[in-house]
């Protein structure tokens, strides 16, 4: 799946062990949909991909995401995982719906009365 926005926060960089032992560190960030009704969506970026990729606030870029859901407690936990940043196509890009008004205009005829 992909989602494009602006990133508009990171969040600190949070780190642990994992029970066998392993270290393992993630960063959240938060990425603001275009269009008309901006969507915020709080995405992750696990282990070396946090330098790979180093987000700036107020980039636009394109990510390439899995969306993943699991139970705990008999509560469900989602979290948005990025693998893939793009800056290239989101430079220029619009990144919601288009406007209807740029594909069609309305004339006099089609206006309602009222």
């Amino acid at each position: 799946m992909e989602l494009s926005g602006k990133v508009t926060s990171l969040l600190p960089e949070v780190s642990g062990s994992s029970k066998s032992g392993n270290a393992w560190r993630k960063q959240e960030f938060i990425v603001e949909t275009g269009g008309q009704y901006p969507k915020k969506v709080c995405v992750s970026i696990w282990g070396d991909k946090i330098d790979q990729f180093g987000l700036k606030i107020g980039e636009q870029v394109t990510l390439g995401i899995d969306v993943e859901s699991r139970e705990y407690n008999g509560r469900w936990y989602t979290e948005v995982k990025a693998y893939k940043v793009d800056r290239s196509q989101a430079v220029g890009m619009p990144v919601g719906p288009p406007d209807v008004d740029t594909f069609y205009e309305a004339s006099d005829e089609d206006k309602l009365p009222f």
